[in-house]
């Protein structure tokens, strides 16, 4: 009997050390920031911050100061590729697709200012940050359609009458699409835009197929994308902001060689709206 009792003793000791170890390691989880060695591997850092669901308010804009948007992040989950119908009486729809490139996709520290028109019109103009990701989606098919996520130079407008930012407050605009490839970039024939051959055929022809594919293209295209960012939660004190977003563009065309497709983006985003230093 005794036997018994001082093992049970021991147990419940050892039972009450585990325990006590183990809630500790969870608040030293839930406290402490996570490590590069935590977070390596993980897709983490491909995260946007967000707030509470519980976060509302508004952020009051002075008359006459000028502010910006800084930290600005944009995280895609889920993406649309619009398809020709099959049949003609049908409409072209969005058919949902899946992300094969890696947790890399997330646009980071955009920035710009923020300027206010005579009629309350608030215009946000994208002028910094890592405002670019090329990303592969393949479709239900087993097709895949690259394209270059971004938002360079986006101009985008909310609403008149605002004299704060609110919940209410939605941005829209339209944005520059450059090329998924560079114009260094070869393709397998040798064939590039500012390097490699004019043509890799024995004679150049004057038909279309064969100009698309030796004429290279690595072009701009202006104002081709459009987005929307609807504003949904808001830190009035920190003066934080997040919600969702969307954005429809021309996908990648191969430098010239075949005709771009509508790719759609929803997700989050995220951003802070501080006054210009």
């Amino acid at each position: 009997m005794r036997y018994r009792a001082l093992i049970a003793t021991i147990l419940a000791v050892c039972l009450g050390f585990l325990t006590a170890c183990s809630d500790g390691a969870d608040m030293a989880k839930s406290t402490k920031p996570l490590t590069y060695e935590e977070i390596r591997n993980t897709g983490l850092a491909n995260n946007c911050p967000q707030l509470k669901e519980t976060s509302r308010g508004s952020i009051a804009l002075e008359s006459g100061a000028e502010y910006v948007i800084t930290s600005m992040c944009l995280q895609p989950t889920n993406y649309f590729v619009k398809e020709e119908p099959k049949n003609s009486r049908q409409e072209a729809e969005f058919v949902a697709g899946r992300v094969l490139t890696r947790l890399t996709s997330s646009l980071d520290q955009i920035s710009g200012p923020i300027k206010t028109g005579k009629d309350g019109v608030l215009t946000f103009t994208e002028t910094d940050g890592i405002d670019f990701q090329p990303i592969t989606i393949l479709l239900p098919g087993g097709e895949e359609v690259p394209f270059l996520f971004t938002i360079k130079g986006l101009v985008a407008s909310s609403d008149a009458g605002m004299t704060s930012i609110n919940t209410s407050t939605d941005f829209q605009g339209s944005f520059d699409v450059p090329s998924y490839r560079s114009g260094a970039f070869l393709d397998p024939k040798g064939r590039g835009v500012s390097t490699g051959y004019d043509n890799a055929v024995a004679l150049p022809s004057a038909a279309d197929n064969y100009a698309k594919t030796n004429v290279k293209l690595a072009d701009t295209l202006k104002k081709a994308g459009k987005m929307s960012l609807q504003i949904s939660k808001i830190n009035g004190d920190s003066g934080e902001i997040a919600g969702i977003f969307e954005s429809v563009q021309p996908s990648d065309t191969d430098l010239g060689a075949k005709e771009a497709v509508d790719v759609k983006v929803q997700g989050i985003f995220y951003g802070r709206v501080e006054k210009a230093s």
